[in-house]
């Protein structure tokens, strides 16, 4: 009997899953909440730990980087193949086995010997992560009723956000008081908790469903966004115009393409293409994938500027910069729970309009910028994704039947980490170009001009959002 097997046995509950959801649906945010602040946090500790890390195994840079980027690989890989999975054997089995896997991965690293070992056991706790990140947003939808989702997914929203806040922090301090493996170590207690209460409050389902896994779909989805991430991940390192990455960006068209080509004939598609036809899911994802580009390109940017241009440590870079996460965290459940009232066009058309103008007082940064008007700017930036969130995340949720809610939440933790992606792909692009034109002025013009170029990618966003319709 397999893990996922096992789930389907317990608990008794499980039998009435909607008048279980309605009874247990705020103990239901607790186990998922604490779930995804594990996971936000730890991906936001290990960048902060890379140093002591390639210090310890004595490996170069290169090697290193790979333990954040076999993280970011295999969890945007994965998260439709579970997505479908949620949707085919039950979000909550498939759940539980992420975070047992989860768990498991975290330990391993805890333990690694070498730097390959550490890449690989990254690569089997992301392996959960997909698990979690891809069912989370399902289970959610599926245990609150469309009148308190805005609210739920807002919630939750918040505990990323926190999890993003406290991860660097709390890395740093377990680091120097006891060991960089202590990072990994701790994921074991919280997880373990939060394991046990998903396992009791987090309701069963239906039979599983009869149609059968598209294997090929999942596979060419796999290698085609593997290669996508890849190539612009590492482009600015190995050359936009290397064989390599042009080697990679060819093989991840051609995948995508035979991807969409299969999908639209076979019986039981992994992804169901006719989700797209909505106007509502449609524009909530690329909303969501604008979002993020805008995001990031923040989070790369400013760290260089603060360090490299203002000549900041990183506790005092650091301290500026949890200025949006926090604003985020506060503004998330205010704006879910006000967009189960009024709808959720308006306020992620706002929240986007916001992040624009946050985007534009950033751009105003100079060598002698006030960092409190840095500050203000990055609060005002956390101000609009904090807004935005929270109601784009719910429209795209309730725009899918209740049987695709698990493929709607992977393409929602897909849309995620791409956006992510093309922020840093794209800030790295301007980072690079102007700091070989010129060496002294080169950094503040890059983050001028990104700045500026990702003020109107958040522009297109609340276009967007505004033209999607009312859902």
């Amino acid at each position: 009997m397999s893990w996922i097997d096992l789930q389907r046995t317990a608990p008794p509950r499980g039998q009435n899953s909607l008048q279980e959801a309605s009874n247990y649906k705020w103990l239901v945010l607790l186990a998922v909440g604490i779930g995804t602040f594990m996971s936000a946090l730890d991906g936001s500790v290990v960048n902060t730990i890379l140093p002591v890390v390639r210090n310890t195994f004595h490996s170069p840079v290169a090697t290193i980087e790979w333990v954040v980027t076999i993280y970011l690989l295999v969890v945007s890989g994965l998260m439709l193949t579970f997505g479908r999975l949620g949707d085919l054997r039950g979000n909550r089995p498939v759940y539980l086995s992420g975070f047992f896997i989860f768990v498991i991965g975290s330990a391993l690293c805890g333990m690694a010997p070498t730097a390959g070992w550490l890449v690989a056991f990254r690569g089997l706790q992301a392996l959960g992560g997909a698990m979690l990140f891809s069912n989370a947003p399902a289970i959610l939808t599926k245990s609150f009723p469309a009148a308190q989702r805005g609210q739920a997914l807002g919630m939750q929203a918040t505990m990323t956000y926190l999890g993003l806040t406290v991860g660097p922090s709390l890395g740093g301090w377990l680091t120097h008081s006891l060991s960089w493996r202590a990072v990994f170590y701790i994921n074991a207690p919280v997880g373990i908790l939060a394991v046990l209460l998903s396992w009791i409050f987090i309701p069963g389902e239906h039979e599983p469903r009869a149609d059968r896994f598209d294997f090929a779909g999942a596979l060419l989805f796999l290698g085609g966004l593997v290669s996508l991430l890849v190539a612009l991940n590492k482009g600015q390192d190995w050359g936009w115009g290397s064989p390599v990455i042009l080697g990679f960006m060819a093989i991840a068209v051609t995948l995508l393409v035979i991807f969409i080509w299969v999908e639209r004939r076979v019986q039981a598609p992994m992804l169901d293409l006719s989700l797209f036809g909505s106007p509502v899911f449609s524009s909530a994802t690329v909303s969501a994938v604008f979002n993020y580009v805008a995001l990031y390109t923040v989070l790369f940017l400013l760290p260089f500027y603060l360090l490299q241009g203002r000549g900041l440590n990183p506790e005092q870079a650091g301290l500026i910069l949890t200025a949006q996460p926090i604003v985020m965290a506060v503004a998330a459940p205010l704006s879910g729970t006000l967009s189960d009232r009024i709808g959720s066009r308006i306020p992620a058309m706002l929240g986007m309009l916001i992040l624009a103008g946050g985007m534009i007082l950033l751009s105003r940064s100079g060598r002698q910028t006030p960092l409190e008007a840095v500050a203000a700017g990055l609060a005002v930036c956390g101000l609009g994704t904090g807004i935005f969130v929270s109601p784009n995340n719910s429209a795209l949720m309730g725009a899918a039947p209740r049987q695709r809610q698990g493929i709607a939440s992977g393409i929602l933790a897909t849309a995620r980490n791409v956006g992510m992606v093309l922020g840093i792909g794209l800030s790295g692009a301007i980072l690079t170009t102007f700091l070989a034109h010129n060496a002294d002025q080169g950094l503040f013009q890059a983050t001028q001009v990104g700045f500026i170029v990702a003020a109107g990618v958040a522009l297109a966003a609340s276009i967007a959002s505004a033209t999607r319709g009312k859902g």
